[in-house]
């Protein structure tokens, strides 16, 4: 008998959900969450980010108040400062254990990808992109 195959939906909350709880598991010994993370890396590749564009960037991550509370656990740790009142930016000693915790998240990228090929890799993210295309261009 044929396996039906598991909704596209089903498929993607489970990946999201392994997703997060390894990386948060991976991330946990320096304080941070996938979201947090997230929030770091946005933080990082700007100059003087503001919360409001944070939100904006994450805003398909997660909503507000999960994204401030990110905020909020970046400043609290140490990682990025607040310049002036709004804005974010990373602090060396947030700058220096970035490095630290991008070979982790490398670690966790190369073992989230095991046994799938480039090719199989580019498939999936041009059938992703694909279905949001097609989701997000129609007018209701």
């Amino acid at each position: 008998m044929e396996r039906k195959p598991k909704p596209i939906g089903f498929l993607l909350n489970r990946t999201d959900e392994a997703l997060t709880r390894v990386m948060d598991g991976t991330l946990g010994e320096f304080g941070l969450t996938r979201l947090a993370w997230q929030v770091l890396n946005v933080v990082k590749d700007g100059d003087g980010t503001t919360d409001t564009e944070v939100l904006s960037v994450l805003s398909a991550n997660a909503d507000a108040p999960a994204l401030t509370a990110a905020i909020d656990t970046t400043v609290a740790g140490g990682w990025v400062s607040r310049p002036a009142p709004g804005r974010l930016a990373l602090t060396l000693d947030g700058t220096h254990r970035l490095a630290e915790v991008g070979t982790r998240v490398a670690a966790f990228r190369t073992r989230s990808v095991e046994g799938i090929s480039p090719e199989e890799y580019g498939i999936a993210v041009r059938v992703l992109e694909r279905m949001i295309e097609n989701l997000e261009d129609r007018r209701s």
